[in-house]
């Protein structure tokens, strides 16, 4: 078949490559305009634009994929399919309806489960054992089409977003090609998704990700590997933020919420009625270095983490 992928962060170039390996034909890429990226905030192309130029893709890159010009090409190009990763805009009934066999997006979740932008951040810090990806038809909905494939996987217990999102993003990729194969043999089953077990997650925000170090200690550790690496976890110290990279929770009575004990080899932190261990800290401004470095540099006695 024919095809055209729509997608941008790094995720989404494991789905580009195998789909390059694959029997279908890749006629074009679309991807969200370079933006500002990095410290210095200069202009960069997404992950998925930079290797859509290694290979000589032709790449679109529209503001807003209603553009009339934008839907005139797609139009042009004449695409049997459009496969979907994390391409990180809506795309309009105008543009749903040009490939003959529509659009089909690979999410990081078992559906109806976790419909939205953050399925995998969500997934961990609700506590999930189990969670999947699945390729479903594409409608205007938010992630409401009908599954055409899925696949499970098991989320760690030191599991963080990242790490999880990787593993789906690698069998993810293979899930969408055997999906785009039976669509092209006519074999593809699409099942609508179950009105039970809806649960929506959105983009986690900069204030979620800070921790609350009244809840417990498990709750603390999702928390924090539910936002690593992205936007991730944080906390204050002496009205400064410190970000905080994977803690890890203790058995045992603790000493008060956000309140800090150091010992010679770790440094514990109160988290509800129990406590954790610091892993990476952050100042601001600062490189990342191990909690008992930070520790003795700033000596932080029976103040609190907040």
């Amino acid at each position: 078949m024919r095809l055209v992928l729509a997608g941008t962060p790094d995720v989404a170039v494991a789905s580009l490559d195998a789909l390059l390996a694959s029997s279908h034909e890749v006629a074009a890429v679309v991807t969200r305009p370079d933006a500002p990226a990095g410290r210095g905030r200069r202009s960069a192309a997404s992950a998925v634009a930079q290797r859509a130029r290694e290979v000589g893709l032709p790449l679109l890159q529209p503001a807003s994929p209603r553009e009339p010009a934008f839907l005139a090409e797609l139009a042009r190009l004449e695409p049997d399919a459009c496969p979907v990763v994390a391409y990180g805009a809506l795309v309009p009934r105008a543009a749903l309806d040009v490939p003959r066999l529509g659009w089909v997006n690979l999410h990081f979740s078992l559906l109806p489960a976790w419909r939205g932008a953050a399925p995998v951040q969500r997934a961990v810090m609700a506590g999930d054992d189990v969670t999947g990806a699945c390729v479903f038809r594409l409608e205007e909905g938010l992630d409401t089409g009908p599954v055409l494939g899925s696949l499970t996987e098991p989320v760690g217990s030191r599991d963080t977003a990242g790490d999880l999102l990787q593993r789906l993003a690698q069998r993810g990729a293979h899930l969408l090609v055997d999906v785009l194969d039976a669509l092209a043999a006519g074999t593809a089953a699409a099942v609508p998704q179950p009105a039970e077990g809806v649960s929506l997650a959105p983009k986690i925000t900069v204030e979620e990700a800070r921790v609350d170090w009244r809840a417990g200690p498990a709750e603390v550790d999702r928390r924090v590997r539910g936002c690593t690496p992205d936007p991730g976890a944080w906390t204050t110290f002496r009205g400064e933020r410190l970000k905080l990279a994977p803690v890890l929770p203790l058995a045992g009575q603790g000493p008060g919420a956000g309140r800090v004990v150091v010992e010679k080899r770790r440094v514990l932190v109160g988290a509800g009625d129990g406590l954790v261990e610091l892993g990476q800290v952050q100042p601001a401004g600062k490189r990342a270095m191990p909690a008992v470095d930070w520790a003795r540099g700033v000596r932080p006695g029976d103040e609190e983490l907040q």
